[in-house]
């Protein structure tokens, strides 16, 4: 298994991204191919003791910065670190890429360089959360702003079969992000979504409100980007002040301290959980080869576990299953 890596994406490139390859190149049994400047990477290595020895590097000039437009990717920095890993993927030069690199011009990039799979609308990102029972997929989580009924209905057809195939849950409840519980509820999208997928062949749970999201009550969470980066972002800051509130609390005094001590293991349990390195990467679903987006401050374990999940999504030949099971009808907007 040969994983294409971003060496310059993320606001901890090139050391932590190193650190991370080389646990996943020791762990995870793959060959990393290294894409960035090939000087500034063996200086960064050799620097930190990182062994990239079994490492392949290939050369490439500028860098995406945050401040970028997502096109230049495919505009004024076709050489960056970004675009030429995406291009060494869709020449075949290896079995997935992973960036913790911008957002938008991954998604762009992802879109025009390695291309949809056919009959796919729009790509979405797929963010693996968790909740008090498993954890879900929440698609789309910022790829699509504005969606149609069709759009969200095939980023349904795509967290399904995420999670059978990656997550092993046998009939996963697809639930549609909305406002209310009643069919009528939300938005004109919204309610043709609706009417689209409950005639789906999914296990449609029909709407789930944000407040019972957490409690594991949908398997696959749909939503549009804009709605879905919310939830993702609200979900996110909730659990850091959750956690420092709980830390807080534990430190008052030493009796406190003390009590800490008594229930660390469920504490650290908890803080397991809720950690986004555990689940390292988001898919961007709907790409005919596996393209995974890292959290943009991902560390050395994040990134490990953002490579693992682009080897269980190659491995697992997710493009194929939803290739072989996506409806695609008859239609001229088919050509979107």
């Amino acid at each position: 298994m040969k994983v294409i890596v971003d060496a310059f994406g993320g606001d901890n490139a090139p050391v932590e991204i190193l650190k991370g390859s080389a646990l996943a190149a020791e762990e995870l049994s793959v060959q990393i191919t290294l894409v960035g400047n090939k000087a500034e990477i063996k200086k960064a290595a050799e620097e930190n003791n990182i062994d990239i020895s079994s490492m392949d590097i290939v050369e490439s000039g500028s860098i995406i910065t945050a401040f970028d437009s997502p096109m230049t990717v495919i505009k004024s920095k076709q050489d960056s670190s970004m675009a030429v890993g995406l291009s060494l993927l869709a020449d075949g030069r290896g079995d997935a890429f992973v960036s913790a690199g911008s957002t938008g011009a991954l998604v762009v990039g992802g879109t025009f360089i390695v291309k949809r799979i056919k009959g796919i609308k729009r790509a979405a990102i797929g963010t693996l959360m968790p909740s008090a029972e498993n954890p879900f997929i929440l698609l789309d989580a910022g790829a699509n702003v504005e969606c149609t009924p069709e759009f969200l209905n095939q980023f349904a057809i795509m967290g399904d079969i995420y999670m059978r195939q990656i997550m092993n849950v046998a009939s996963p409840r697809v639930g549609l992000a909305n406002i209310g519980e009643e069919e009528t509820k939300g938005t004109e999208l919204y309610q043709e979504a609706y009417a689209l997928m409950k005639e789906a062949n999914y296990n449609f749970i029909g709407n789930i409100e944000a407040r019972d999201i957490p409690y594991g009550k949908a398997d696959v969470v749909v939503a549009d980007g804009f709605t879905g980066n919310i939830i993702l972002k609200t979900y996110e800051g909730a659990a850091g002040a959750l956690g420092g509130m709980i830390k807080a609390m534990f430190k008052k005094n030493a009796l406190t301290m003390l009590s800490a001590l008594l229930v660390k293991s469920g504490i650290d349990e908890f803080k397991s959980k809720m950690d986004y390195k555990e689940f390292g990467g988001a898919p961007l679903m709907g790409i005919t080869k596996p393209v995974i987006k890292a959290h943009g401050s991902s560390d050395a374990r994040a990134f490990k576990n953002a490579i693992r999940q682009a080897k269980m999504f190659a491995e697992k030949n997710v493009v194929a299953e939803i290739e072989n099971n996506l409806p695609i009808p008859k239609s001229k907007s088919n050509q979107e």
